[in-house]
């Protein structure tokens, strides 16, 4: 057997971090759960073969996360009429930096927090910035995948130095995924799961 492939703990973690039961992930693999639960508890020494069988399956699960079981939905927006007053007051009571603004229900622009700095400091009077519609301080649209897009497209635009990124669905926002929101479900996966003989 390879020293390199995971074992007990290691493939408990795995098996987690994707989001498995150990009923799930032994029938992706085409073996008995008791046999999963044997593995990750040490109590039983599996053939190689067997264990690439299974991390094959856990590797396969990951490449196929979606988008849609990470976003956050459903998604404040703001329509382009609107003052920048009401974007800071959603702002600052939901704890958001940036809200996608719509026309129509179809995404056209963003504002961020850094575009209100910008603009506060072009005008130097906050009366006047509060009272401007978020048509005047938006910036471009946050990009925008498919609910079905893979997390790992996700990653790509979050670390270029995309704040979000939208999820649209025939035209429409229905979700959005942040840094968060990604850290949160690798949280989430390696967090107290159920007993061992459920997975």
């Amino acid at each position: 057997m390879s020293l390199d492939v995971p074992i007990g703990e290691e493939l408990k973690k795995l098996r987690r971090a994707a989001g498995l039961t150990q009923r799930e992930l032994a029938k992706l693999a085409g073996v008995s759960q008791s046999l999963i639960a044997r593995i990750e508890s040490g109590t039983v020494d599996p053939r190689a073969s067997t264990l690439r069988r299974i991390l094959k399956a856990i590797q396969n699960v990951e490449r196929d996360w979606k988008v849609v079981n990470v976003m956050h939905s459903p998604v404040i927006t703001l329509e382009l009429s609107e003052p920048v007053r009401k974007a800071v007051e959603v702002m600052e009571k939901e704890g958001i930096s940036q809200i996608p603004v719509v026309r129509d229900g179809k995404v056209v622009g963003c504002v961020h927090e850094a575009s209100l700095l910008k603009a506060l400091r072009r005008s130097r009077d906050p009366k006047a910035l509060l009272e401007m519609s978020v048509e005047e301080v938006m910036e471009e649209a946050l990009p925008m995948l498919s609910p079905s897009s893979s997390v790992d497209e996700a990653y790509s635009l979050l670390l270029s130095g995309k704040p979000a990124v939208l999820v649209v669905d025939g035209g429409q926002v229905v979700g959005i995924v942040t840094k968060i929101d990604v850290v949160a479900k690798m949280a989430k996966s390696f967090g107290p799961q159920r007993s061992s003989s459920t997975g």
